[in-house]
């Protein structure tokens, strides 16, 4: 009986709150992501990074969702009709402002948040920044297309969340990597 009455608050929660939904979904799915990555590391459940797991959760759950449910609404609002001209227009539009700001910050955030300095941070994030935006651009104009064509507004952000698991372990092995690796590896 108290199950049943904490998921109907939990749906109600849902249901007025969208944001939380996305909220949910990124603080569960970027520490997957970081799991998933450590694991091809070679590590296991007893050496798990489990404080990088959490700065991925904070980051995910409390950065990536809020910026990114920002965004579906805005572009949704900028662009309301759900055609593949209208999905292409928002998909390049994203990929020339949302996506470059989104790495930026994923690099410089997570750099504070491992204690690093700013300068350490800004560092990283001249690195590392132009090889994962190359490769962003083989992967998130597609989907974002898919996205706002296909996937209803309600649900763009949960879909987006599932879509970036795969990216996630990316830029998990991107951050993992120090600064002389880069180079070497794309």
């Amino acid at each position: 009986m108290a199950s049943s009455v904490l998921g109907q608050q939990l749906r109600t929660l849902l249901t007025r709150f969208p944001i939380a939904r996305g909220m949910i979904s990124y603080s569960l799915i970027w520490p997957t992501g970081s799991l998933i990555q450590q694991t091809f590391e070679g590590k296991s459940w007893g050496n798990f990074d489990w404080w990088r797991v959490l700065r991925f959760s904070m980051y995910g759950g409390l950065f990536v969702a809020p910026t990114l449910y920002g965004w579906v609404k805005i572009s949704s609002a900028m662009w309301p009709q759900s055609t593949l001209r209208h999905g292409i227009i928002k998909a390049a539009v994203e990929t020339i402002s949302y996506t470059p700001g989104a790495m930026t910050c994923f690099y410089f955030i997570m750099s504070l948040l491992e204690s690093k300095t700013i300068q350490e941070a800004v560092a990283e994030v001249g690195k590392k920044f132009i090889p994962t935006y190359k490769v962003a651009l083989s992967v998130w104009p597609l989907v974002a297309t898919i996205n706002f064509t296909l996937i209803p507004e309600r649900n763009r952000v949960p879909f987006i969340s599932v879509c970036s698991l795969c990216w996630t372990c990316f830029l998990a092995y991107m951050k993992h990597l120090e600064h002389h690796e880069v180079d070497q590896v794309l």
